[in-house]
């Protein structure tokens, strides 16, 4: 006679082996490249894929810029958000020059702005200026963006 499970006991087994799947995942190296590898990836691509590349890095950092900050560490997040904004404007300047990726970098930059206004309620009053330059800064690669996929007085 064929034994069946108890549902308790299946819920239990399952929630086990998606447990330790998690955990295997989060312990295995993800695979992906360090900054310093990416960094390095953009001076050897070619104009067309570069933006792509910066866009990575800047969005990295932003992540890094964010979690300093949660760890009261603003030097350090503000060092990677100098690379947020600067990797921010070299995409900007590749896509346009390469007339490629200027929607999708233009899009990755708001939603970008959009966390970096998120991060800036969350911080100390003395912490705010660097975070409020890099805004304007991004809004500024924003319409640099915009007005080259949508030039005035073209027909």
């Amino acid at each position: 006679m064929r034994r069946l499970m108890c549902p308790f006991r299946f819920c239990a087994a399952v929630a086990l082996a998606a447990a330790l799947a998690a955990s295997v995942s989060q312990a295995a190296p993800s695979g992906e490249p360090s900054i310093e590898e990416l960094k390095a990836r953009v001076a050897a691509a070619s104009v067309g894929d570069r933006p792509k590349i910066c866009l990575q890095i800047a969005h990295r950092q932003l992540v890094e810029a964010d979690k300093q900050y949660e760890a009261d560490d603003p030097e350090k997040a503000q060092t990677a958000l100098a690379d947020v904004v600067g990797f921010s404007e070299l995409a900007r300047d590749y896509s346009i020059q390469a007339h490629k990726h200027e929607k999708q970098t233009e899009i990755a930059v708001r939603g970008m702005t959009r966390k970096l206004n998120d991060m800036l309620h969350t911080l100390a009053h003395d912490e705010q200026p660097p975070v409020e330059d890099a805004i304007k800064r991004l809004q500024r690669v924003r319409d640099d963006l915009l007005a080259s996929m949508f030039p005035k007085g073209t027909k």
